[in-house]
């Protein structure tokens, strides 16, 4: 309770770990808000399935709230968001001179602030992707912002757990991305960093992912624990092996 965890893909895709965290909190009886930018609903719903997970069921009975990023984009470059609920879009920022995102933090604590009635085991906050945030107008200060409010409602206030995933490219020329990436880093407490290959594509490794704990955050004089392995994505599950000890080598 009250980590933060941080995605970090380069010159890959890390959307695996994103399916994998939000069918296990799933599962595990949590309550979470799902601010999904890159994907539709029914992309992660089918997915989930495979997972053993209905998302579908899952928002029926109040333990997902899911934010459909792409559908409120056209909705509110069209008007038509704000005519449907009444209610102000948490990606209202797109259509104001002002890029805060008090309206998404909003959204974020009014999702996952415990009602009288709910019996869930614990918040979760889980995005996908923040990058997109950048490409949809927002400062790389509102997103930091914001995600340091959400930290602190969700991670302290509420003893919930915060899962973003964040694209980095470090020859890119992006440099707002990039500040992001390297201001998530300092402050998570676990980053799982997928990388592709550096020797290219190969049909049995798919890449490889560096699990980074940060001890040196609580103070000690302890080194951040690192662990490597390689992994293989398959159909409903991914295989994770040591470096150079694939089947495909063995």
């Amino acid at each position: 309770q009250g980590k933060f965890t941080l995605l970090q893909d380069t010159r890959t895709d890390g959307s695996f770990l994103v399916h994998h965290f939000l069918s296990f909190y799933l599962r595990a009886g949590c309550k979470v808000c799902f601010v999904a930018l890159l994907q539709s609903f029914s992309h992660y719903n089918i997915v989930a399935q495979k997972l053993g997970v209905s998302l579908t069921a899952a928002k029926e009975r109040g333990q997902l709230v899911f934010l459909e990023g792409l559908k409120s984009c056209l909705d509110l470059l069209f008007g038509e968001e704000e005519k449907q609920s009444g209610q102000p879009s948490p990606l209202q920022f797109i259509s104001e001179s002002a890029s805060d995102l008090k309206a998404l933090f909003d959204f974020v604590r009014t999702s996952l602030t415990p009602t009288g009635s709910d019996s869930w085991k614990g918040p979760v906050l889980l995005v996908d992707d923040l990058s997109v945030l950048l490409s949809l107008g927002a400062t790389p200060v509102a997103v930091l912002d914001f995600i340091h409010y959400c930290r602190v409602v969700v991670c302290y206030q509420l003893k919930g757990n915060i899962v973003v995933l964040v694209h980095s490219n470090e020859d890119s020329a992006d440099e707002e991305n990039e500040l992001i990436v390297n201001s998530l880093c300092h402050h998570s407490d676990l980053i799982l960093w997928v990388e592709g290959l550096a020797t290219g594509f190969c049909k049995d490794v798919h890449g490889q992912i560096k699990i980074i704990r940060r001890v040196s955050l609580e103070l000690t004089a302890e080194q951040d624990l690192v662990q490597i392995y390689q992994y293989k994505i398959q159909d409903k599950n991914v295989t994770f092996f040591a470096r150079g000890l694939s089947a495909a080598v063995l």
